[in-house]
């Protein structure tokens, strides 16, 4: 029956809705600010299942690929969005478990990703990545590259892709909390630990600490989101005797869904999903100061226009990237997290004409592609959008950890590239307006300083040069 219904997909074309600027407030019908609409696959379009779910991402080292790897209600999804106005269903992998679950969660290490579910006896999922890049036809059916059968069901996986551990949470083991994986060797999982003290854990980011908090640098600690019982702060450097740290309270726990720590560890941006329904309030972003571990400082809230529930965050390049259900993305500057305020930068309504707190429109997002195109999950539809320049201008006052120039700009044949403050081989791409990428790659050699390189093969308009090692680095250019 699964091979029918996957051959059912290959029969039609995908309904692509190609690039859709944000003018007047509106995309292709769905409002916005400073955000493009790139293209939109609906429910059956991108895989088949009742809905849709969680969402994650991957780039191919070698080619520079992108893809957008969904999470349905019976499997999971991998679409190539290399080229964001024409998205390619390379394949399904099927649940482990026949049936759907309305949950299902991924994440990526060393190029595999690991996938659980709430269904009964899924256990995680293992798949090489690598396969995407050899399929000819799409879409096919894979096979799970391997399989962890240590818990049955599991609502979410973190991953600490700088220790090669996942956290499984949300399980039928250790009270729902941390159920510890060595996955150093993809696929061959092999339990490491587990912790399940502070009761069931909804969803968790686990770091390598690299905050001011000197007493844990470099030490493995996991930020705990709990549902009702609020934030806490476990020290999972061994695995085998993990140790609460601290517990972090805040007014109005109803359910703390998810958090993200700021890149430098000295915040930790919460979302909690049920408060916005239950007390209505308007949408609330939490913020604590996790400078001092053993002494964290509840900030404040930052409260939003919106009236939508909070469900998945992320930030990047000091930028929040917000799920806000039927809000939609919300990308915020976190430029005053010590007074718990944020900056709204831009966004995309996923489910136009409904701002009440529930359940419908955006379930997740992944923003952490080269190109600058972000990927938005809801449970009915996939979409690829890219933040205008007023974005990404914001995002470059923020962050040059190296000194890029161009010159001429505009040019006709030629660009030269000048470089400063780099110690290491530096690769470059170039991208268009679309944020596809265009031409070769570019390597810049360490001591090299600048770099001239034909352009006469691109079409007029605007491009943007990028540092893969660097992504938050950008240049724009106009060839003539």
């Amino acid at each position: 029956m699964k091979k029918v219904i996957l051959l059912s997909i290959t029969l039609f074309t995908l309904q692509v809705f190609a690039q859709t600027p944000c003018e007047n407030g509106l995309a292709d019908g769905f409002p916005c600010e400073n955000i493009d609409l790139m293209s939109h696959l609906v429910l059956g379009e991108a895989g088949t299942g009742g809905n849709y779910n969680d969402i994650w991402g991957w780039t191919d080292p070698v080619s520079g690929r992108e893809f957008a790897l969904l999470g349905r209600s019976d499997g999971t999804s991998f679409i190539e969005i290399t080229n964001p106005l024409e998205p390619i269903l390379i394949g399904n992998l099927w649940s482990h478990i026949v049936g759907e679950s309305l949950w299902r969660d991924i994440k990526v290490f060393n190029n595999y990703a690991f996938i659980v579910s709430e269904q009964g006896g899924h256990g995680m999922q293992v798949f090489d990545l690598s396969q995407l890049t050899s399929v000819e036809v799409p879409p096919i059916e894979f096979e799970e590259s391997a399989w962890y059968a240590g818990f049955g069901r599991a609502h979410n996986i973190a991953i600490n892709e700088e220790s090669g551990y996942a956290y499984g949470v949300g399980s039928d083991t250790f009270s729902g909390s941390l159920h510890i994986v060595d996955i150093s060797n993809p696929l061959e999982p092999v339990l490491a630990g587990g912790y399940g003290e502070s009761g069931y854990t909804h969803d968790a980011q686990i770091v390598n600490y690299k905050g001011p908090d000197e007493n844990y640098a470099d030490r493995e600690v996991a930020f705990l989101c709990n549902g009702g019982s609020g934030v806490f702060i476990i020290d999972v450097d061994d695995k085998t005797d993990c140790q609460l740290i601290s517990e972090l309270p805040y007014p109005n726990v109803t359910y703390t869904h998810q958090g993200w720590l700021t890149e430098d560890h000295k915040y930790f941006v919460v979302n909690d999903e049920i408060d916005e329904l239950s007390l209505d309030f308007n949408t609330r972003t939490h913020i604590f100061n996790v400078e001092d571990l053993d002494a964290p400082v509840y900030v404040g809230y930052h409260e939003h226009d919106t009236y939508a529930s909070d469900h998945n965050l992320y930030t990047h390049n000091g930028l929040a990237y917000m799920s806000n259900y039927r809000a939609g993305l919300r990308i915020m500057d976190m430029n005053n997290l010590s007074a718990a305020e944020l900056t709204e930068l831009a966004y995309f309504d996923v489910d136009p004409g409904v701002e009440s707190p529930g359940y419908s429109g955006t379930w997740s997002n992944y923003p952490y592609y080269g190109s600058g195109n972000v990927v938005i999950s809801t449970f009915s539809d996939f979409f690829v959008v890219r933040p205008n320049e007023s974005v990404v201008t914001s995002i470059e006052e923020k962050t040059q950890p190296v000194d890029l120039v161009v010159y001429p700009n505009p040019a006709i044949n030629e660009l030269t590239m000048g470089v400063q403050r780099h110690t290491q081989d530096l690769h470059f791409k170039i991208y268009d307006q679309a944020g596809r990428q265009v031409g070769h790659n570019i390597l810049l050699p360490a001591g090299i300083s600048t770099l001239t390189f034909p352009i006469d093969h691109l079409a007029q308009g605007s491009y943007r040069i990028v540092v893969s090692e660097q992504p938050q680095v950008s240049l724009q250019f106009v060839k003539l």
